[in-house]
């Protein structure tokens, strides 16, 4: 049998990921972020003045902010030659699936999306570029007071809810990239989920990038009541260019007492993708976020899912897992804040990187004096599939009293070769050998995910692995 040459990710085809469409659009700003550009996007979506205030704000701090001195090497971004907003060729919003334009149509029916809504999803949202092109409910939802919409339908009929949580939990002197959503955000959705209501089933939004060159600002802002439950499920990806793109999206998650949510992300952005993504919740007496995140693709990627356990009793679970390639440095992790007395945390993260690729864990865990009774578990373990990649770990935990059961635990190796041999003396090739020992490795993040995505994740990994053996 021929020997196939090596072929890096880079090269790759990604198949339905890599769709491009022509770049056609309604509108779109001048690339570089000025005042004027700030008040064009305003007027264009006939904002309240104090939405405005709040941009031209924004855009301030984000001039008198540094990029952190900390995160990685973000020097090739140049904010000048980004686009900020870019609306598609489209209504503004669309409830009905039939009145999309055929060429977004067809991009979001080749990723799945109108057939898991007709399966399995309560609700679904569809943000092209800058701006939401579909979203549906289902109809006894409604009866049941749940609101599920864009948010800037939302900042219309719920303006006094928007502008009482939007960007409280992640205001804009929270750090540049911050200022920069607050100054230019577009999309995104909104969620309110009514006391003591228990949705089966979950809510999806797809935020899909065909436009080079420019950013994606999305805002998700989730109200969970007391007693209520819900899962909603984020999906993400852009086609390769040879230009940079960003992805500077902000998620804000307020989970009240006794209430639960889950918060699902499959991140698969391409490889010229700068994704400087913020995710912050805070969660009430013995309410519950669990997190479950995976990260593919992009350029460089900055994502520290953030949880304020404020309530007694409150708990946050994070399971993650992250998979850099070469030419890929990704830089993720968790952040969990105990600020009520007997609060629990359960941290697991997992990363795999191969051909050169850098993925780093950066944790944060902070126990505050009063937070007496305290739990928390931190596991961290990652996986070199060759001598060129590396792995770090950079914990940080920060305890402030003395009644507090805590454990950390961070493994880093490489691939077993001995593994791979057994396998290979059953018959099986090198090739699925190592597919099959990672896809090991990540289990416990995608059993965590409805059957759907955890079949894309699996796929996603089979994509990763292509062209590293032979």
């Amino acid at each position: 049998m021929e020997k196939r040459n090596k072929t890096y990710i880079e090269d790759l085809d990604r198949g339905v990921y890599d769709i491009k469409n022509e770049f056609e659009y309604d509108y779109k700003s001048e690339s570089g972020l000025t005042e004027d550009i700030i008040r064009e996007i305003s007027a264009k979506k006939n904002e309240p003045e104090w939405m405005l205030n709040y941009r031209l704000e924004s855009l301030k701090v984000y001039h008198q902010l540094d990029v952190p001195t900390w995160a990685p090497d973000i020097s090739d971004l140049d904010i000048e030659n980004i686009v900020t907003y870019v609306k598609p060729k489209s209504k503004n919003m669309n409830t009905s699936w039939d009145d999309v334009p055929d060429e977004i149509k067809d991009t979001f029916e080749r990723l799945g999306i109108p057939e898991a809504e007709r399966k399995s999803l309560a609700g679904v949202g569809a943000q092209y570029d800058s701006e939401v092109v579909y979203h549906s409910i289902k109809e006894e939802l409604v009866k049941q007071g749940v609101v599920y919409t864009d948010i800037e339908t939302a900042l219309v009929e719920y303006e006094d809810i928007v502008k009482q949580y939007f960007m409280k939990l992640i205001p804009n002197t929270d750090h540049k990239f911050a200022a920069l959503h607050g100054a230019v955000w577009s999309g995104g959705s909104f969620v309110y989920v009514p006391e003591g209501v228990k949705l089966d089933i979950p809510l999806q939004s797809y935020f899909r990038l065909n436009a080079p060159g420019a950013g994606q600002f999305e805002h998700t802002l989730i109200i969970i009541e007391k007693g209520a439950y819900c899962h909603f499920i984020e999906g993400c990806s852009a086609p390769k260019y040879s230009v940079n793109n960003l992805h500077a999206g902000a998620v804000e998650l307020y989970v009240k007492e006794d209430a639960t949510l889950r918060y699902s992300t499959i991140e698969n952005w391409s490889k010229n993708m700068y994704n400087l993504n913020t995710k912050r919740s805070v969660v009430d007496k013995n309410g519950t976020i669990e997190w479950v995140s995976g990260s593919f693709g992009s350029k460089v990627s900055m994502l520290y899912p953030m949880s304020i356990l404020r309530g007694e009793g409150a708990r946050a679970e994070f399971t993650g897992v992250t998979f850099a390639g070469k030419g890929q440095l990704l830089d993720t992790g968790s952040k969990v804040v105990h600020a009520a007395p007997n609060t629990t945390s359960t941290v697991n993260s997992k990363s795999i990187s191969k051909s050169g690729g850098q993925a780093i864990y950066r944790g944060l865990l902070r126990v505050a004096p009063n937070a007496h009774g305290s739990k928390s578990t931190v596991t961290c373990e990652s996986l070199m599939l060759d001598n060129e990649s590396r792995s770090d770990t950079i914990p940080v935990i920060d305890i402030n009293n003395d009644d507090v059961d805590l454990g950390h635990e961070a493994k880093i190796g490489r691939i077993s070769e001995e593994a791979i041999y057994y396998l290979m003396t059953r018959g099986i090739s090198e090739e699925e050998a190592k597919a099959m020992i990672v896809r090991g490795f990540v289990e416990p993040i995608s059993k965590e995910l409805p059957l759907e995505y955890a079949v894309e994740m699996n796929n996603l990994i089979t994509l990763e692995l292509e062209g590293t053996i032979g």
